[in-house]
């Protein structure tokens, strides 16, 4: 036979496409030539495959090769084509029955020698295919667990070429039956041992501890404000510990971020925890927002889709990194043109900021900052930004004797988490009839129309507007509060002290 066909996937974004991979075996000087967009790095396979073919024992025709990727418009990039473009040769070649291989996804880098290397996003590729029908796939040993988190796929993972040459040589095509996938819960009870940080851990800051609180039963964006050492880092890096853990279909679109962008772990196939990203004040727009000039990559707030995002010293970011933050923070994803593709990489993330007061980081009198420099440093931080906040907390320094007697009443992670949990069911049941899951997603129009409170409730907000301190998009977000204050009180409706307390937390003046 002179011409065979084998599959793959390209990945764009964390989106699949099917690709069919066709090998002709044709006549002419030898060579291989790959048609159908190929990067360069798929380019360079021509010589990796023809190396893996020959040390793993088989036939290489010595003749001209071609080998057709389509659809031809979609770009192809990486080196995961490798064990498709070879099986798809030797099949043409008669070495391996054709009629074996023709609906099988092959997924895998091929070393010289003819191992397999694992590839990324291997997950979201066969999550793509079985939507389109397909349930045969093999991928390097090295990715199996991964790929087999996929329900209803037959995975066979191999470690050599040659291995899978065998296989087909002897009839052994059936790949082997994918387990069932891994569970959260499992999977939380084979970490439970594993040391983590703990809320318990920060002293003192009542109106911070309860402001995080707050943030994670509703998924708020946080912005905390205070000098060195008084805990902002320590609660950020904590409060993931007091979120829900994700559900299965959460547990797998997150893991296949992580998995196309090369982060997931290696003993953990499935993230099962919310995930917290923190990038480095030096971080340029393409790591944070995601994109890149070759491959799109997903950048830090997709990585830290349904986890939280943590931006450390947010003021010394750069002014077009931070804006771009706007645009996620409403939509929920982000959106990466190129003239090529576009890509898009979802991004429901909980942004936490910690800045300090003023350039030097200190408080009151020892602080050595002109007022220009004050205000100059945190007008960094835009306006719009700072309106898509919700909760604003300014942290002072704890004194011994605070340290001292909060030891007694300081709360675990656990404590804190039942309660979350508890004012989350509480959202969830309210707004089971509706797309939101939790009190931050509610739009505004739909929180006045559906789901406000009594009118009493509102007259603080109603004082303030004619004031002219609060605009309509603010008195959404203290609506949006207050329903989440009201939630970790158990009450069916905020109360005038729930919209108070959550205008309080708005404007920074909570005590």
């Amino acid at each position: 036979m002179v011409l065979a066909r084998t599959r793959s996937v390209s990945l764009l974004g964390v989106e699949g496409y099917g690709v069919e991979v066709e090998a002709h075996i044709g006549t002419g000087k030898a060579g291989l030539t790959l048609v159908g967009l190929p990067d360069a790095a798929l380019r360079e396979a021509r010589d990796r495959i023809r190396a893996a073919v020959v040390n793993s024992g088989e036939y290489w025709p010595e003749t001209h090769i071609t080998v057709s990727l389509s659809p031809a418009s979609l770009p192809k990039r990486g080196s995961g084509f490798d064990l498709s473009i070879a099986v798809a040769i030797l099949a043409a070649s008669g070495v391996v029955p054709a009629d074996e291989v023709g609906e099988t996804a092959f997924l895998a880098e091929l070393s010289l020698d003819g191992r397999t290397r694992p590839v990324h996003g291997v997950l979201p590729m066969m999550l793509a295919e079985t939507l389109r029908g397909r349930r045969s796939f093999v991928v390097a040993r090295a990715n199996a667990e991964e790929a087999r988190l996929v329900a209803g796929a037959d995975v066979l993972a191999v470690g050599s070429l040659a291995e899978l040459v065998s296989r087909l040589r002897g009839g052994h095509t059936t790949p082997e039956p994918a387990p069932e996938p891994v569970a959260p819960v499992a999977a939380e009870r084979e970490g439970a041992d594993r040391p983590r940080p703990d809320l318990a851990d920060v002293l003192g800051q009542p109106v911070a501890r309860k402001a995080v609180e707050i943030a994670a039963a509703g998924g708020h964006n946080l912005f905390l404000l205070g000098p060195p050492g008084t805990g902002k880092s320590l609660l950020a890096e904590r409060m993931p510990t007091i979120m829900p853990r994700l559900d299965t279909d959460e547990a797998i679109e997150v893991t296949a971020i992580h998995s196309v962008a090369g982060t997931l772990p290696r003993d953990e196939p499935l993230i099962t925890r919310p995930p917290f990203c923190a990038p480095h004040h030096t971080a340029t727009r393409a790591a944070v927002i995601g994109g890149g000039s070759g491959v799109l990559r997903p950048g830090a707030v997709s990585l830290a889709h349904r986890g939280l995002l943590f931006l450390d010293e947010a003021p010394e970011f750069a002014r077009g990194v931070l804006d771009c933050l706007r645009q996620p923070l409403e939509s929920g994803e982000v959106v990466v043109a190129r003239a090529a593709a576009t890509a898009r990489f979802p991004a429901r993330f909980l942004l936490v900021m910690a800045a300090n007061p003023c350039p030097c980081g200190k408080s009151g009198a020892n602080c050595v900052c002109p007022s220009a420099a004050r205000r100059r440093y945190l007008g960094r931080l835009s306006g719009p930004l700072l309106d898509r906040i919700d909760l604003k907390v300014e942290l002072q320094p704890v004194s011994r004797a605070e340290l001292l007697a909060d030891r007694a009443f300081v709360e675990s992670s656990a404590t804190v988490a039942v309660r979350v949990a508890q004012a989350r069911e509480r959202a969830a049941h309210r707004l089971r009839d509706t797309p939101w899951s939790c009190n931050a997603m509610v739009p505004g129009a739909e929180l006045r129309r559906r789901f406000a409170p009594q009118p009493e409730a509102l007259r603080v907000l109603g004082e303030a507007m004619d004031r002219g301190a609060l605009s309509a998009r603010g008195a959404d977000r203290i609506l949006r509060l207050a329903w989440t204050v009201a939630d970790l009180g158990g009450r069916d409706t905020p109360t005038p002290d729930d919209v108070g307390y959550a205008f309080a937390l708005w404007t920074g003046a909570a005590q």
